[in-house]
């Protein structure tokens, strides 16, 4: 068995994202995604600090500080591209104008619910940012995870135990596993990495997970 790489995550993540949609990327692992969407493909990049039309990452020699995403990295911007105050970008989220946002998390429930934003830990520091806003406001919401802690507990629970940041709100998990479509009646897996099996993905998550791949 072999985990995906966070680029070929990233990666297949962009083969999901449709022609014409209005995209989200979070803070963390969610920025690489900018870097595998085709050129050809027209997909527009949002952020919330306030840009629309982002581009892959800018060259060390053509890196512009004051051209930054949310998670101050910096970015290029696309032909036609634009910046703006960032409550107009807010209104964007939170008006249902993105079609997708994708987002890293700390847990996400069987049924979509997702914690990303603080673990309860009394030392964490709490880093909602617009999350809340895009879990509500996106018309779909991914993420992008490795399924295990570096403990080796399942990021995948039947409930989440942190504080939440939106309820039901999650459709689609991407890890370094599996990838898991959500919703009322539980997790099902649509893909699996080579060596895995069904049986020990419901060991490692333990969670009942129902299978949506074809049988070979």
């Amino acid at each position: 068995m072999e985990r995906m790489s966070r680029e070929a995550m990233a990666a297949r993540v962009a083969r999901d994202i449709p022609e014409g949609a209005y995209v989200n990327l979070g803070i963390g692992l969610p920025t690489r995604i900018a870097n595998y969407l085709p050129q050809d493909k027209d997909v527009f990049l949002q952020s919330e600090n306030g840009i629309l039309g982002m581009g892959p990452a800018p060259d060390d020699d053509d890196i512009d500080w004051d051209l930054i995403n949310a998670g101050k990295q910096p970015v290029t911007l696309l032909s036609g591209g634009s910046f703006f105050h960032h409550g107009d970008s807010f209104t964007m989220m939170r008006g249902g104008h993105i079609d997708i946002c994708v987002l890293g998390a700390f847990q996400v429930s069987v049924c979509g619910d997702l914690a990303n934003w603080h673990t309860g830990a009394p030392d964490a520091i709490p880093a909602v940012g617009g999350a809340m806003d895009l879990a509500i406001g996106a018309k779909q919401v991914f993420v992008m995870m490795d399924l295990l802690t570096k403990t080796g507990e399942s990021k995948l629970v039947p409930a989440c135990t942190y504080p939440l940041t939106g309820l039901a709100c999650v459709s689609r998990v991407y890890s370094d596993l599996a990838i898991f479509d959500l919703g009322p009646d539980g997790a099902r897996v649509i893909e699996m990495v080579d060596g895995m099996t069904l049986d020990t993905l419901r060991e490692l998550t333990g969670v009942p997970l129902e299978s949506a791949l074809l049988p070979a």
